[in-house]
């Protein structure tokens, strides 16, 4: 059995790559727009120079496959640039007196993105009002997924590139795991579901809030009650939609159907473009007024999946299903009228090192499509986890999620 080469790994890169099953199904979501993958990195301290972070880009951007390709413009395909041109890539801003630690990444959302004629990728040096600074990687979501970002951004502006997001082991699925995938396939094509916190037109204003705590409190908090971090951030925001939409309406919320995306990008392909990833559809118990009781039912769903390896199933599911029928297919599991929006997780690893300076957090987030209004990312770096929401501008109250989401990160701390 042969081990089959990295893109890229002899140098060579084909001029034209097809778009996997994802890749056209965000293209089909949002009409061929682009729709920004973003990561943030946060430093303080005093910025390097913009000349100094083009001069790192420019030494690395040509080896990293994800960087050299544009997305066709009358077909489903991703076509190879010969010569990235490093000025119109990287950017400076600086942000206004008042702006807060969530203002950079609300730039990187509503900024233009790069024509067809370039590859859309861009790397922002992003000055504080008050000292610090951010540097910002963006991409568009058709052509890299939010771990694919990670490694990228790795990759193009570390010091020491290595690590990153752990890669994918393909397993066989199980009969549940495969049941569980063609569930998820039908219940695209039933009718809406009731999400009455985040049902609306979408008004295509979007924003951000965010927060940060540290990871090692996550990690406890699993440990103690017997989960993972992903679970602690998946009940928290659970509860925290639960008591957003009863301080608002006095009314219990239903369990809120959110999208779970996975990762499928396995060894070797930790820069290449295209979406390597699935997604999977999960309740939140946002009906549970206890944070506890809340937790267990989390626990059992995410146990579910792991157990009949979902991930696995859905993976080989797409790929035995025609190109184009699949993400129609994919369009339908993943849009606003099935699921309040995607709730994901990135483990960023080591912090980042950039001209000697390690950043003090990360965020992965994206903008919203499909009549998404909502969506929530966690992103760990080092010792430190950060919550960040996407909403549309119309979501009254939407804004106190963060601290919600703390407070309920206590309350299963003094369960």
């Amino acid at each position: 059995m042969t081990t089959r080469r990295p893109l890229g790994a002899d140098g060579c890169l084909p001029p034209v790559l097809r778009m996997g099953t994802a890749d056209l199904a965000y293209r089909l979501a949002t009409h061929g727009r682009p729709l920004p993958v973003v990561f943030v990195f946060t430093f303080g301290g005093r910025a390097p120079s913009l000349d100094a972070v083009r001069a790192r880009v420019a030494e690395r951007a040509h080896r990293i496959p994800a960087l050299r390709y544009r997305i066709a413009p009358d077909r489903p395909r991703f076509r190879r640039v010969e010569r990235i041109a490093v000025e119109q890539h990287v950017h400076e801003a600086r942000l206004p007196e008042h702006a807060d630690d969530a203002e950079a990444g609300r730039l990187m959302l509503t900024r233009p993105v790069n024509p067809d004629s370039r590859p859309r990728w861009d790397v922002w040096l992003v000055h504080g009002p008050t000292g610090g600074y951010s540097l910002c990687y963006r991409s568009d979501h058709t052509i890299q997924d939010g771990v694919g970002a990670a490694h990228t951004a790795r990759a193009l502006l570390a010091d020491h590139p290595e690590g990153g997001p752990a890669a994918y082991r393909p397993a066989r699925p199980t009969a549940r795991g495969i049941a569980g995938a063609l569930g998820d396939a039908v219940g695209g094509f039933r009718g809406p579901t009731p999400k009455p916190a985040v049902d609306g037109a979408s008004s295509g204003r979007i924003t951000l809030c965010r927060t940060l705590t540290p990871l090692a409190r996550l990690r406890t908090i699993g440990r103690t009650h017997g989960g993972t971090v992903n679970d602690v951030y998946l009940t928290a925001l659970s509860h925290a939609v639960h008591t957003w939409h009863m301080k608002a309406t006095g009314t219990p919320h239903p369990p809120l159907p959110v999208a779970v995306p996975m990762s499928v990008r396995a060894p070797g392909e930790e820069c290449v473009p295209g979406n390597r990833m699935v997604t999977a559809r999960l309740l939140l118990p946002c009906d549970e007024p206890s944070p506890l009781a809340a937790f267990a039912r989390v626990v059992a769903a995410t146990s579910h999946l792991r157990a009949s390896r979902r991930r696995d199933a859905v993976r080989l599911l797409l790929a035995a299903t025609p190109r184009a029928l699949g993400a129609r297919l994919g369009t339908r599991m993943v849009n606003g009228d099935v699921v309040a929006g995607p709730a994901s997780s990135v483990n960023f690893g080591a912090a980042l090192v950039h001209q000697g300076a390690a950043s003090r957090s990360a965020a992965v987030f994206s903008g919203l499509a499909a009549g998404i209004r909502f969506l929530a990312t966690l992103t760990s770096q080092h010792d430190t986890a950060c919550l960040t929401v996407v909403h549309d501008e119309t979501l009254a109250g939407a804004d106190e999620l963060p601290d919600l989401w703390l407070a309920a990160l206590l309350e299963l701390e003094r369960a």
